[in-house]
């Protein structure tokens, strides 16, 4: 583990330039790309067990890449990736890995807990290295203001891990609703409600009262990062059940929003929501010790967002459903060819609806008099070698950060109200406030704790 006395030069620039990056605007529109002239692009994967193990092998798939380092918190992990990649350089502590191989890497990929994104991250930015990050992009909105801000002045490459928003049916379904064919949009429907997820990856809480020293092959303080110190317990934390955790996770819509909401973002060309409110899971809402440590295992948020000339209302609804909340029967009827699915978005236009299942292609249910339309040939893309493409001069890729910073800062608006449920939330983007409520301005960023300071949040 890297001693506190070797990182203080690099804390204190990072303390000072995401300081500074926290006050910059909400909404980019364009991101500048780094050039490539090595036909080699020089990888290193950060986070390489759970989705970190999947992320790894595509990367390794890429017949341009050269995977020069790995680092995993949990020695178990990097064993196993060390052997899949044995000439790569193998670490524990990110940190280190940076202090060591900045010189002979072009691009990391941060696939490790949400809390820890957006230092990585955004080290990796500064160094000018391009960046594929996992969603959601960070785990609070002033992570993201600030990754979005400095993903921008790096002029790098840049890449969200929402994988199914280069398939042919987002895509699809991203130029459909450009084409108009259903009108114009009254209200938008997202949910994710699988079962067997939701049962695996959120616990009723709270958290033990007495934990255990962590096994010797997992760096508990390293996995726990900028998070609060708490006893390593089994079972509850690693390797993927932070996600039920306010410290470590974003709850089910943090964790999902981003692929859900994508296409429906990109297509009505949506910005910075007016406001949110949500409803949760009864049993959580009256439980302070839940409602202090967990997320709750069901979830109703509703945005409204200014409107432009894609809706038919000056201001467009947008409601997610996950857990034991569900769309509305009227809105799962539209759908007749089965049971309505647990994942999807739902469009309702003037002249018909559009749905969006997750990982499938777009279905057109008309009401009205919907417009004809036309097919684009788009084929399957991998979301990965894009990435790579575009850090090797190709086209940009589909979910830089200047379009996904936004999107991710409106899903995790969502989880800051799902902390203060049933309160109207009034979003001022530029000033990052809720004018009408600013007790819960102190959900937009943590305090980070001593010797991981990163910015002043």
């Amino acid at each position: 583990m890297t001693k506190k006395s070797n990182l203080n030069s690099r804390r204190a620039f990072l303390v000072k330039a995401a300081t500074a990056a926290m006050a910059a605007p909400l909404l980019f529109d364009e991101e500048a790309k780094a050039s490539h002239n090595s036909p080699k692009l020089r990888h290193a994967c950060i986070g390489v067990g759970g989705m970190g193990w999947g992320d790894l092998q595509q990367f390794k798939k890429h017949q341009q890449v050269e995977i020069v380092a790995l680092c995993d918190v949990d020695e178990k992990n990097l064993k196993r990736a060390s052997e899949l990649v044995p000439n790569a350089k193998t670490y524990t502590d990110w940190r280190e890995l940076f202090k060591h191989e900045a010189a002979h890497i072009d691009s990391v990929n941060v696939s490790v807990p949400d809390h820890n994104h957006f230092p990585i991250a955004f080290e990796a930015l500064h160094l000018k290295k391009h960046v594929y990050c996992q969603k959601p992009m960070c785990h609070d909105v002033a992570e993201v203001r600030a990754l979005t801000k400095e993903a921008i002045k790096a002029g790098v490459v840049t890449q969200l891990g929402t994988q199914v928003a280069s398939s042919q049916g987002d895509r699809t379904a991203v130029n459909w609703i450009k084409q108009g064919i259903i009108g114009k949009i009254k209200q938008v429907y997202l949910c994710s409600n699988r079962p067997g997820a939701i049962a695996r990856y959120r616990l009723p809480g709270p958290r033990p009262t007495e934990g255990q020293e962590a096994p010797p092959h997992l760096h508990w303080d390293l996995w726990l990062g900028t998070a609060p110190i708490r006893p390593y317990a089994p079972d509850i934390y690693h390797p993927a059940i932070w996600r039920t955790w306010q410290d470590f996770g974003t709850g089910w819509s943090g964790d999902i929003g981003c692929h859900i909401f994508d296409a429906v973002w990109k297509g009505l060309g949506l910005k910075a929501p007016l406001s949110v409110v949500a409803e949760v899971q009864k049993s959580w809402q009256d439980s302070p010790e839940r409602r202090a440590d967990t997320w709750p295992q069901g979830d109703h948020i509703t945005w409204q967002f200014p409107g432009n000339k894609m809706t038919a209302h000056k201001t467009l609804q947008v409601e997610w459903f996950d857990g034991e909340f569900y769309p509305p029967q009227a809105i799962r009827d539209l759908y007749k060819d089965g049971e309505y699915p647990a994942e999807s978005a739902m469009l309702i236009g003037t002249e018909g609806a559009l749905l969006i299942p997750h990982q499938k292609m777009p279905i057109i249910i008309p009401t009205g008099n919907p417009k004809s339309y036309s097919t684009p040939p788009l084929a399957e893309r991998n979301h990965y070698h894009h990435f790579v493409d575009a850090c090797l001069g190709g086209e940009n890729t589909e979910s830089h950060f200047a379009q996904s910073g936004p999107m991710t800062e409106t899903v995790l608006l969502g989880t800051v109200a799902i902390r203060v449920p049933g309160q109207l939330l009034e979003w001022d983007a530029k000033k990052m406030k809720f004018p009408n409520y600013p007790e819960a301005e102190k959900f937009l960023r943590r305090q980070y704790r001593s010797g991981w300071e990163i910015a002043s949040l």
